[in-house]
């Protein structure tokens, strides 16, 4: 029996999405009796898989960083800022394996690797693999009919979304990650282990919206918060768009007890598009995403030189 270890983006719709629909085409196309085994990595400074332990067999990592690690075997990814340092680009162009994939136009992840493993593999999604990729291809990409919608969270798959962003327990990911295609999502949406937690949280959602409206300041199309303070780890971060409609950016900074996180995002139904890639921008400081949105973390002590990186991309923003 083989071994495949899936990297997949933490705490990330896309990326559990991802996770679970290539641990099944694996188990199709691949090995059928693979032994699979999931860990979350997040974007930092300096190398995010360092100290990270790759399986004997194959390794796959997706909707995250290129690594040049001799162990990856299998990578999707559609981040901008997938090969942070550079050089990792001329690493991923000379490899001829044919197992490794990237396309920074796709909307998610999730998608461009179905679509990529039928065309290459002859992979046929089962299940309920269709409603999975059409949710992550809408999240990701930020295809919401309005703010409203994104901000309501009356959607299963936007309950699974914030139950996500907001779990710190390993195990319990990956047991929705197996659980992702082989049941609808809102039937998933109902597990105790799910609704229960999720039943504060939405609360604090509640809370959230409230708190951000009193933080906020909106100037030259840039609003910024600062929930530092707050002990707000993780908000909605469409709750900027639907407060203040007109604004083009947001710039939001909060703490958990593993970093301070600045987010930077655009605004998807702004009167006036974006002008700016907000990949780039975090790439500056250590960070990545996408043109559209991105963010950088620091330690959870480093307050003041979270709030001069949110100062800083602040003014960037507020001069296009």
């Amino acid at each position: 029996m083989g071994q495949l270890k899936v990297f997949f983006h933490d705490n990330c719709f896309d990326g559990t999405s991802s996770a679970s629909l290539f641990a099944d085409f694996f188990r199709q196309r691949v090995d059928g009796d693979a032994a699979v085994t999931f860990e979350g990595v997040q974007h930092r400074q300096g190398n995010p898989f360092e100290g990270r332990e790759f399986c004997p067999g194959d390794n796959a990592c997706v909707d995250f960083r290129y690594t040049d690690h001799p162990g990856l075997t299998w990578w999707f990814d559609h981040h901008a800022s997938a090969f942070v340092p550079e050089g990792l680009r001329a690493h991923f162009e000379a490899d001829t394996g044919g197992q490794k994939f990237y396309d920074p136009a796709a909307p998610s992840n999730t998608r461009f690797m179905a679509e990529t493993l039928q065309a290459r593999f002859e992979y046929r999604p089962g299940g309920h693999y269709a409603d999975l990729i059409h949710w992550a291809n809408i999240i990701d990409s930020a295809a919401f009919s309005s703010a409203e919608m994104a901000v309501e969270l009356a959607e299963p798959a936007l309950q699974l979304m914030t139950w996500l962003e907001n779990n710190p327990d390993p195990a319990l990911t990956d047991r929705y990650i197996r659980e992702l295609g082989t049941r609808p999502l809102a039937d998933i949406a109902q597990n105790d282990w799910i609704r229960e937690p999720l039943a504060p949280l939405l609360a604090g959602h509640r809370q959230n919206i409230d708190l951000i409206g009193e933080r906020a300041e909106q100037a030259d199309g840039v609003v910024y918060f600062d929930l530092i303070d707050d002990d707000v780890g993780v908000y909605n971060k469409f709750i900027p768009y639907m407060l203040f409609p007109a604004a083009r950016y947001t710039v939001g900074l909060s703490r958990d007890a593993d970093r301070c996180k600045i987010s930077v995002g655009s605004n998807p139904w702004a009167p006036r598009p974006r002008t700016h890639d907000i990949s780039s921008i975090c790439q500056r400081y250590g960070g990545g995403g996408h043109p559209v949105v991105g963010a950088v973390s620091v330690g959870p002590t480093d307050v003041a030189r979270a709030r001069d990186i949110g100062a800083e991309i602040r003014a960037t923003l507020a001069k296009g």
